[in-house]
């Protein structure tokens, strides 16, 4: 029960067995406690240690327990004043982090005027995200392009409570092809259970994270997020960002739902493949923007010629453009009966 005071179990009873037997001495106190002499010799030193044994005063060779009282009050204030060296030797500690911290910001690249800060390596984007991190009061935005690995959903798993837990507002894009990806759904579900916001939408334009709508975080080269980034604290890019991210969201579509359908019957992978239709894409390019299989996209493709009644591929772009089919204001709505074209099979990757 005084482990805390630096006292093991063993210690402990011969120092209550010396207070109920003041004369006996080590054979007899290894006899009782059926203990070798040695072990009660090593007990006996530490009790003097700690100063719960002194010289008896009528015989200097034997040694007299102090009593409880006097010995718990001299073992509190040693370890009073252990811990308060303790605490100096952490303030002291955390002067220095704090002078650290202040150099090493001292040799960072600052941000200039215009509000871009360069971050190059994924240490440094991964230093510098943790650092804004513990910042964020409100909210976090975030564009994500592709849907994540088993490693990455466990590093960000912690983060992602920590921030829910204090109240953040989370919402995160993920692109539709999410929902053929286990992994990358169980964590959505996850998030979403946590208090997290998810939806999906056929074509994610970037990567980003906004924080608070005061500082946005991109990567310099689309393809390899992890070669470079910006940092972007500029109120301009920051009111454009946050309105493209808002406009985004307001299209897509909550994860755990089925693809809404606008009032002409088209998903909302329908609407974004007959635009790429319309620009002369292959089913290969259009695959790959949607993060479906080839396969998957020319089922898709086949329904929307047919519901446009267009003989050609790029006439059924031409003919949902001339027809309004592709204007940004279509009103998505639920469909309840059935489509001219039902959605092809979501995770067919058969190709």
């Amino acid at each position: 029960m005084l482990d805390a005071l630096g006292i093991d179990t063993r210690t402990e009873g011969i120092y209550r067995m010396l207070l109920q037997h003041t004369d006996w001495g080590v054979a007899e106190l290894a006899a009782s406690l059926s203990l070798a002499e040695a072990d009660v010799r090593e007990a006996l030193d530490r009790l003097s240690e700690l100063s719960l044994l002194r010289p008896s005063a009528t015989e200097q060779t034997r040694l007299h327990p102090v009593s409880p009282e006097l010995a718990m009050e001299s073992l509190l204030a040693r370890q009073q004043a252990e811990l308060l060296a303790q605490q100096q030797k952490l303030e002291a500690s955390r002067a220095a982090a704090a002078q650290l911290i202040a150099d090493w910001v001292g040799f960072q690249p600052m941000t200039d005027s215009s509000g871009v800060e360069l971050l190059v390596g994924v240490d440094r984007i991964r230093d510098r995200l943790a650092e804004l991190s513990r910042h964020i009061e409100h909210e976090v935005m975030a564009f994500v392009p592709d849907a994540p690995d088993a490693k990455n959903i466990e590093a960000a798993k912690p983060l992602d409570s920590e921030l829910l837990g204090r109240g953040v507002r989370m919402r995160t894009l993920y692109p539709e092809s999410l929902r053929n990806n286990p992994a990358g759904t169980e964590y959505a579900k996850w998030l979403a259970s946590a208090g997290g916001e998810v939806r999906t939408t056929p074509d994610v334009p970037v990567r980003m994270t906004v924080i608070d709508r005061r500082v946005a975080v991109l990567p310099v080269y689309g393809e390899n997020s992890g070669h470079s980034a910006v940092l972007l604290t500029g109120d301009g890019a920051l009111t454009a960002l946050c309105a493209l991210f808002d406009l985004a969201w307001g299209r897509a579509d909550p994860l755990g739902t089925a693809r809404a359908r606008d009032e002409r019957g088209l998903t909302s992978q329908e609407r974004e493949t007959l635009r790429l239709l319309e620009h002369g894409h292959t089913d290969e390019t259009i695959a790959k923007r949607l993060g479906i299989s080839s396969r998957t996209t020319r089922r898709v493709v086949a329904g929307v010629m047919d519901m446009l009644g267009a003989r050609s591929r790029f006439q059924a772009g031409a003919l949902a453009a001339q027809r309004g089919w592709l204007d940004a204001g279509a009103a998505p709505r639920a469909w309840d009966g059935p489509p001219e074209v039902r959605d092809a099979p979501a995770a067919d990757h058969s190709a």
